[in-house]
């Protein structure tokens, strides 16, 4: 159940951090109120996956596949840059999580 909730507190990051893009420096409404919300929604479903699962484990998680996610949309929907370097970056986020996971995530 913790795992779930993790994944559904960082598809509200996700989420917020792609209406932050739209809000335009929080000049148009609905891009601004979707970004307060989803980051509502993530720190609060986060808070709740920290009361079974370790910090360390659940933020590495959380950060990892939220920063990869979103360098994925940034460029197949947003228009940025398609390059070896963001390729390899993203692989490296993805690595780094499953290494610390793989480190032990003892309560």
């Amino acid at each position: 159940m913790a795992y779930l909730m993790l994944a559904c507190a960082i598809l509200a990051e996700v989420l917020a951090t792609t209406s932050m893009k739209y809000s335009d420096g929080f000049t148009r409404l609905w891009p601004t109120l979707g970004t307060a919300a989803g980051y509502l929604v993530a720190f609060v479903l986060l808070a709740q996956t920290l009361k079974t699962m370790s910090v360390g484990t659940a933020y590495a998680i959380w950060s990892g596949v939220g920063t990869a996610a979103i360098a994925v949309i940034g460029m197949v929907f947003i228009g940025e840059a398609v390059t070896a370097a963001r390729i390899t970056g993203i692989l490296l986020v993805i690595a780094g999580v499953v290494v610390l996971n793989l480190g032990g995530g003892g309560h």
